[in-house]
């Protein structure tokens, strides 16, 4: 896929290009969109629902904002890449976070609070050293947050000015603590639609084995210091279950699209 409108904080980036649709979409809705011709019922393990009337936020106008939610490794990404489609955009926290970690100005931070080794021998940050030392130490953890979190809210609202500025629809946040923190950054009252990627945990955990290197116990220990995941599902408007092929999952995001007229 290729980058649209070349915004420099768009983490995503924006994409252009968007896989084609097929899914299984039955019992869908879609408040405000009831015109629209009832979408066929395809057997699929890709499922996309409707949970819930979307709750009337603070988006302004005219901004099509879609939030993230989902455990990890569900698939997050390749459903924002999707979302995002040819005119939209996909900010990613994680990538912004990368940025700050990677910062000149924090080396120095880094190397007092979590010694040599945090660095990588062409001088990147090694994020897994770091996540092994705040995952065992709160006090570190909130120490880090201290540092990185107040920036990447920052370029979080800069890539959205940018976005809205260039006409970007949908803009698609990625941010992984969107309900958890949003009493700091807001984000979540201002997504129009809220989107829970859904996967069993086996497949999760699976999944972060083979493409990250993580150990068995990993994922659930990481999630255990997050909102439950049943309570993020509940708040979601629309749901994706992620557990058949990427070529169906592609298919779950286009209908979606097509159901917020975004095709």
């Amino acid at each position: 896929m290729k980058p649209r409108c070349g915004g420099p904080s768009c983490g995503g980036p924006c994409y252009q290009g968007t896989p084609a649709a097929r899914i299984d979409t039955s019992n869908l809705r879609l408040l405000g969109l009831h015109g629209l011709p009832p979408p066929s019922v395809l057997v699929s393990p890709a499922v996309l629902t409707n949970m819930s009337p979307p709750i009337p936020t603070s988006a302004p106008p005219g901004a099509l904002i879609v939030g993230l939610l989902g455990g990890v490794a569900a698939g997050k990404t390749q459903v924002g890449r999707g979302l995002a489609g040819p005119r939209g955009c996909l900010i990613q926290a994680d990538t912004l976070a990368q940025e700050v970690l990677d910062s000149p100005e924090l080396a120095p931070r880094l190397r007092e609070a979590f010694g040599p080794d945090v660095e990588n021998e062409r001088g990147g940050i090694r994020r897994e050293v770091i996540s092994k030392q705040v995952f065992d130490d709160p006090a570190l953890r909130e120490l880090l947050e201290g540092w990185i979190h107040p920036q990447v809210r920052a370029r979080i609202e800069h890539a959205l000015t940018e976005a809205q500025t260039a006409g970007a629809e949908p803009i698609v946040l990625d941010v992984p603590l969107l309900l958890e923190n949003d009493a700091e950054h807001g984000l979540a009252g201002r997504c129009r639609y809220l989107v829970f990627v859904d996967a069993p945990p086996a497949l999760r955990q699976e999944r972060a084995t083979r493409q990250r290197g993580w150990p068995a116990d990993e994922v659930s220990r990481r999630e255990a210091t997050q909102l439950s995941l049943s309570i993020k599902r509940e708040r979601a408007d629309f749901v994706i279950t992620n557990d058949g092929t990427d070529q169906e999952l592609d298919h779950a995001v286009g209908q979606l699209r097509a159901q917020l007229g975004l095709t």
